[in-house]
């Protein structure tokens, strides 16, 4: 801006003198009343938030004009959301005195910096969601990676290869990351660009600053209590998280408790491939339906969050997994226990992103009261864990902390339905504090006073319309209508004369108003300072609200799966550490939700282990069902190591290390990626990180080539998962190539399967079972006529289809026809409304052959003719 700040006002020049600490962030520049945006933060609020763009004078009257855009200072928490959701990072600039107070330029100073990573207003975040905000720190060894939800006082970090920090962030899906300065092509190489980040300087990731940060934050000697100690590059990535709050003057995180470790060697892998083929967290049709869709039944935010995270991170720990299913079996089994824990989880709320208020000092009146009937609800889900036959379960009973010391003051001491301001009134009960009674008799019993004055002065004078009112301008008056101002008494002053009165005030009445104001006032400072000593004595309780909102969290995860196990006919999954994956008329958990009424999802049986049957090539036409097949079998596995029952009728699982799948076609064309070039990619990355006891899915790979390209390149990844030994995963292997049969004869644990399907008077039934042997025919034609494709069009494919079929002699060992052939299928025929093979005219045949000539209309007949000459002319 080309404005010199001497022309600027006082005013301005302030504004610009903060702008300059935080250029890359919207400043909201509170002006009285208002939120104000100059310059190009107007131009950039105006279009986000849809408020109108205007100008202002900035000082000097020969300069033009400057942009400005603003709103009401209460309508904040409507506009502040917006704008982080648009990716903007907001600075909030506010007047730290009372404008009326001073007679120079207010004091202002920015009281906080919101970004998409550090924000704690429930109008920005999703209750169902994680805000993550993340760090990622190229180490020479390795690299580190740390993730902090400043909303809920969660922090983690981890450290490995940058595939692996990848696998991390598609995980937890931050919404903000850091990274050092000058390291941006570094970063959108590993990770891609469509994070959110921010660039911050390179002292800050230094793991002597990042250590120093850490240990002062926590109070400890060392960080070895939390297992990281030994974790370099993770630990820089964590203080640089630190360093970055108190760059946004997020100071307050006393909910910050603990630092944990991401252990790799505890989780299933998923890459985001993945998670994305297996609809895990989001469908990837608008009017799809998730994994999560179905099996999310909590009723606590905590569990919501918690479930995504459970759904990405599936257990390899088979005690672990089975104390999760005994829960919910427990869950199943014991409907009354399971109605009581339902039914008052209903009424605890957001207990971890309450409690994280607390620690930031910004918790409500209502917050605080929603806490303490939390805290009621958990005592007797406590008794009933206690009760329990599981041992687990006992565990979460002795664990669960009441705090009836703080439940009870806060019973004692706040309103069962205060207002949501504290500066409002009205938060703290009576019989607290005996000046605070006090004050309120004066403020409150004010009317019955003023009654008595009213009919005092009525009686002394003799007025008997005589009423008392009150405005902003003079406060508290009397109002003599005209007809008796001749009675009114020396002492009284006027102060207003109106059409039919006149308005007095007396020394009695200015001095009952000082009285009435003054305690108002004390009373909203008393209240204030009640409420703040509440809240600060709240802090010792965090890390026990916190255990209770993480065991909560986990009930209502285990009772969600009860839930959903009972309403779809889930079973409970057997899971041992062989190499056995057995089920027996497993379904799709989506797909069967989706179906149409009355129809049934056909289920089927899966049998892979390492010795007999290690890779099943699975042929069928089209639309049978493979891919549904492939996906279901990830799912059941997966749904078994998170600790869910899964839809079949009976499930054996030997655990899986890893699951990849390469299903559907994933272009990645804004980037310059065709689809063949995306399936290697993928490709690539499963063959790569394999292992014996991992799940391999592979739909319909080397689509995107040629078909002597794309058997080549399916024979040998099918040959390197059986012969490597270090590759030899469970695999299932769907595929078109008819070819990739012969494989059986050579390899002893490949086995073909095909998904059968019933040809009935030239038409086709889907059948979608499994069944033993390779399948020779993909049915393609069919699947186009049941598409909608144009009759002649189905028609004339036919005709190649059979003219190929009985001339071998041009179709190529892996039967790619050759171009002669093609063309031969057209030679000879002269084109006559009586041979038809050309797609045009046939068209035309079929339009004339369609239309009923006994009850055609002239009209109708000139249009169908205008129809079929259009036809001709596009031809």
């Amino acid at each position: 801006m080309a404005t010199k700040k001497e022309e600027l006002t006082p005013m301005m020049k302030q504004f610009f003198s903060f702008k300059a600490k935080h250029p890359d962030a919207l400043l909201l520049f509170r002006c009285g009343d208002f939120y104000e945006t100059y310059c190009d933060d107007a131009i950039a609020s105006s279009k986000i938030l849809g408020i109108t763009l205007t100008r202002r004078n900035n000082g000097a009257s020969e300069k033009p004009p400057i942009e400005m855009a603003g709103f009401p200072h209460h309508a904040l928490d409507t506009y502040l959301p917006k704008l982080i959701r648009a990716g903007r990072r907001v600075a909030i600039c506010d007047q730290l005195e009372d404008p009326k107070l001073t007679k120079k330029l207010v004091k202002r100073g920015i009281t906080e910096l919101v970004t998409p990573g550090v924000a704690m207003s429930d109008n920005v975040l999703n209750y169902k969601e994680n805000n993550f905000l993340a760090s990622v720190h190229f180490g020479k060894g390795s690299c580190g990676v740390a993730f902090l939800d400043i909303s809920t006082g969660e922090f983690l970090t981890g450290e490995g290869t940058p595939d692996y920090v990848e696998k991390l962030l598609g995980n937890f899906q931050p919404k903000e990351v850091l990274y050092e300065r000058g390291r941006k092509n570094d970063f959108e190489r590993a990770f891609g660009s469509k994070f959110f980040t921010f660039e911050m300087e390179d002292w800050v990731f230094t793991e002597q600053t990042a250590r120093q940060k850490l240990l002062r934050h926590f109070e400890v000697k060392n960080l070895k209590g939390f297992g990281v100690d030994n974790m370099h590059n993770g630990i820089t990535a964590s203080g640089a998280i630190l360093q970055y709050l108190e760059m946004t003057q997020h100071t307050q995180i006393g909910h910050v408790t603990s630092l944990a470790r991401i252990d790799e060697e505890r989780y299933v892998r998923l890459d985001k491939f993945t998670i994305r083929s297996l609809e895990l967290l989001h469908p990837m049709q608008d009017d799809g339906a998730s994994l999560m869709d179905v099996i999310d039944r909590t009723v606590s935010p905590m569990g919501a969050r918690l479930l995504k995270r459970w759904t990405v991170f599936p257990l390899k720990e088979e005690r672990a997994i089975n104390e999760r299913l005994d829960i919910v079996e427990y869950f199943f089994r014991q409907p009354e226990f399971r109605m009581l824990v339902d039914e008052k989880f209903h009424s605890v709320g957001d207990l971890e992103r309450i409690i994280s208020k607390v620690a930031a000092g910004r918790v409500t009146p209502r917050e605080v009261v929603q806490l303490k009937v939390a805290l009621q609800a958990l005592q007797p889900v406590k008794a009933a864990c206690m009760q329990a036959e599981n041992e687990a379960l006992r565990r979460v009973g002795e664990q669960l902390n009441l705090c009836e010391e703080l439940r009870d003051r806060i019973g004692r001491e706040i309103e069962n339905d205060p207002p949501q301001m504290i500066n409002k009134g009205g938060v703290v009960r009576n019989g607290v504090n005996s000046e605070l009674d006090e004050l309120r008799k004066i403020a409150y019993s004010g009317k019955d006073y003023l009654l008595k004055i009213q009919e005092r002065e009525t009686q002394e004078t003799g007025i008997s319309s005589l009423k008392i009112g009150y405005n902003n301008v003079f406060g508290y008056y009397l109002e003599v209508r005209n007809t008796y101002k001749d009675k009114v008494p020396q002492s009284w002053v006027r102060k207003q004369t109106l059409a039919q009165a006149e308005r007095y005030i007396t020394q009695e009445l200015k001095e009952y108003e000082e009285k009435i104001l003054g305690a108002e006032d004390k009373i909203l400072s008393l209240e204030a300072r009640i409420f703040g000593e509440l809240v600060a004595s709240m802090q010792e309780d965090i890390p026990a609200i916190q255990i209770n909102a993480n065991l909560i969290a986990r009930l209502d995860c285990l009772l969600s799966f009860a839930k959903a196990a009972e309403e779809h006919r889930y079973v409970r999954p057997v899971i041992d550490q062989s190499d056995v994956l057995e089920i027996s008329q497993g379904r799709h958990a989506v797909i069967e939700t989706q179906l149409p009424l009355g129809e049934t999802y056909v289920p089927n049986d899966i049998f892979l282990d390492t010795e007999k049957q290690q890779i099943i090539i699975i042929t069928g036409p089209n639309m049978a069902g493979k891919s549904a097949l492939l996906r279901q079998t990830a799912l059941i596995v997966l749904m078994a190591q998170i600790g869910c029952f899964v839809p079949a009728e009976s499930a054996r699982i030997g655990m899986v290390d890893k699951i990849f799948t390469r299903v559907g076609a994933s272009d990645n064309i804004s980037l310059g990626e065709s689809t063949f070039m995306v399936e290697m990619t993928e490709a690539s990355n499963i063959l790569n990180n394999v292992t014996p006891r991992s799940l391999v899915l592979f739909d319909e790979l080397g689509r995107g080539t040629s078909t002597y390209d794309g058997i080549s390149i399916a024979w040998a990844i099918v040959e390197y998962l059986h012969e490597h030994k270090k590759a030899q995963a469970r695999t299932l292997f769907a595929t078109h190539y008819h070819e990739l049969n012969e494989m059986e004869k050579n390899f002893s644990r490949i086995k073909n399967y095909n998904v059968s399907v019933k040809e009935v008077d030239n038409k086709v039934i889907f059948m979608r079972k499994l069944q033993r042997g390779g399948s020779e025919h993909s049915f393609g034609i069919h699947v186009a006529q049941i598409a909608g494709m144009p009759k002649s069009i189905v028609k004339r494919a036919n005709s190649i289809l059979k003219q190929l079929e009985n001339d071998n002699s041009g179709v190529g060992t892996v039967g790619k026809p050759s171009a002669e052939q093609l063309n031969k299928s057209r030679d000879g025929f002269q084109l006559s409304f009586f041979q038809l093979d050309d797609p045009v005219l046939s068209q035309v045949r079929d339009e004339i052959l369609n239309i009923d000539v006994n009850n055609l209309t002239p009209l109708e007949a000139l249009n169908k003719l205008n129809e079929i000459k259009k036809i001709v002319k596009g031809k």
